[in-house]
């Protein structure tokens, strides 16, 4: 068969549409482009869009590292922060959260449940080690919350054993709330069938922590206000989930110290997941629900609140042997990592007791850290009014 030449015109007209389909592409994908930012500029999307982006890159990225990369460029920024950039930098922590000294940081994501024990133990209590570390509860369920019978016994024998009552004062200088108002104890709720009880009722959950803390502090001449917001409502007021609880609490801690420019302190109260021989501890024969501290790392008070919360510990420790579980140290990795502690320079999380502890042993540690706290918080006020 003879070869036929594409000279008599097809090669020509196949360029000619293949260059026709290629342009019509082309427009078509700038009118989407164009429909597209004019649909994210001109309406609410936008806000949704900038939200997204800019909470990504501030969860990817750390603001060291976004400090580092911009002090470059800006002077002011080198003058303001020169404590921060002159310390040590390691770059590969900051961008990949991987450390080469801490295997943990390497192999966290790669084996089920390690991530479990990245959280650091800045100072260790007795017995405190990388297997028994703090255990952050679950979001309660709605059936879990149902139908509750309270130990109304129990409550009236520990509320008893309390002491007299208190003097209002009028000056508040502490802020007590609760991230996870309903972290409950199993032997305040009857009949509680779960291994991390959750109760909205304040008598029986880490609100009754608080309310003691304040009387307590009132009775030592110090003036608290207790925030007592039930956490698992308003988050579903506001369609938000478990994972936002520390943005919900964020938003009540802002409007008090907005409110009363007295306020120094505040105090975040939890309870550990942790069952009784862990979270028990028998000092000089008294039962004591043990307490310990949690600093968050990624924020700019964290060395100052870290500091606190080694002074209150220590001396926690000289009063009562045993009574803390010591002071741990977690990010973003391990939690929120911030837990409103930017906020000031006095801020602290604490975690009374596990599971398994009774409201007497509560109570009893509750003024015990009253006690301590309140021997810091006068010699502290001498020191700033100095």
């Amino acid at each position: 068969m003879a070869y036929k030449s594409r000279k008599d015109g097809t090669l020509p007209l196949l360029v000619f549409v293949t260059v026709k389909s290629l342009a019509r592409m082309i427009v078509l994908g700038i009118i989407l482009l164009y429909v597209s930012v004019w649909l994210i500029s001109a309406t609410a999307i936008k806000l949704k869009v900038d939200t997204l982006f800019y909470t990504t890159v501030s969860d990817m990225v750390p603001k060291e590292t976004l400090l580092k990369l911009i002090s470059e460029e800006i002077t002011p920024l080198r003058v303001l922060n020169e404590e921060e950039l002159e310390s040590d930098f390691d770059w590969l922590e900051s961008v990949t959260n991987v450390s080469l000294f801490d295997p943990r940081s390497l192999f966290g994501r790669e084996i089920p449940g390690i991530e479990n024990y990245h959280t650091q133990i800045a100072v260790a209590g007795k017995g405190t080690d990388i297997t028994n570390l703090p255990v952050e509860s679950p979001a309660p369920t709605d059936e879990q919350l149902k139908n509750q019978e309270i130990d109304q016994h129990q409550i009236d024998r520990a509320n008893g054993e309390s002491g007299d009552e208190f003097k209002e004062v009028d000056k508040k200088s502490v802020f007590i709330y609760h991230s996870h108002s309903w972290e409950a104890f199993s032997p305040l709720i009857k009949n509680n069938q779960s291994k991390d009880p959750a109760s909205t009722n304040e008598k029986v959950n880490v609100l009754a922590i608080g309310s003691k803390l304040q009387q307590e502090l009132a009775k030592r001449g110090i003036g608290a206000v207790q925030d007592k917001t039930d956490a698992t409502q308003a988050l579903k007021d506001k369609n938000w989930t478990y994972y936002e609880s520390y943005k919900l609490s964020r938003e009540q801690v802002q409007e008090a110290l907005a409110g009363n420019d007295d306020l120094n302190y505040l105090i975040d109260i939890h309870r550990d997941s942790q069952p009784r021989d862990i979270t028990t501890k028998t000092i000089n024969g008294k039962q004591y629900a043990r307490l310990f501290f949690i600093v968050g790392k990624e924020n700019k008070n964290f060395e100052k609140n870290l500091a606190i919360a080694k002074e209150l510990n220590s001396a926690l420790e000289e009063k009562y042997p045993g009574i803390s579980r010591g002071v741990f140290v977690k990010t973003k990795a391990e939690g929120n990592g911030v837990y409103n502690q930017d906020l000031t320079e006095r801020a602290m999380l604490l975690e009374f007791g596990g599971v398994e502890n009774n409201l007497v042993e509560l109570y009893n540690s509750t003024e015990a850290f009253a006690e301590i706290f309140a021997k810091y918080y006068k010699q502290d006020v001498v020191e700033v009014n100095g």
